[in-house]
């Protein structure tokens, strides 16, 4: 996914194979599978070009990041609870930045109180 995030563009699966740096060079087939499960879950889109695919994220990395918080915190038991024991554990900036996205999402109403 870190290919394809970081580009600007759709990907076929050689250019993708091609950008991964692993110990070892990855098979192509490797890469096609994992590819094709990601379009199955529908974290990436394609269309075909000539007789391959190419591929692009169906949302952004941190759109996809922030589902994912979002299930986890829904995947638990109380919400509240576990959202407390998030907060409690970040940095100081890490408080502030969510601080201000909060205010951010609330729009001026809470901003003015």
């Amino acid at each position: 996914m870190d290919v394809v995030w970081a580009g600007d563009r759709a990907y076929l699966v050689r250019e993708v194979r091609e950008r991964l740096s692993y110990n070892r060079a990855l098979a192509y087939t490797t890469v096609m599978t994992v590819m094709n499960i990601l379009y199955g879950k529908g974290v990436l889109c394609r269309e075909k070009h000539g007789r391959a695919w190419r591929y692009w994220p169906s949302e952004s990395r941190e759109d996809h990041d922030a589902r994912l918080m979002a299930e986890v915190l829904r995947s638990g038991g109380n919400e509240h609870i576990t959202m407390m024991r998030f907060v409690e554990r970040v940095s100081d900036e890490e408080r502030e930045t969510l601080r201000n996205a909060v205010l951010h999402a609330n729009g001026p109403r809470l901003a003015a109180s």
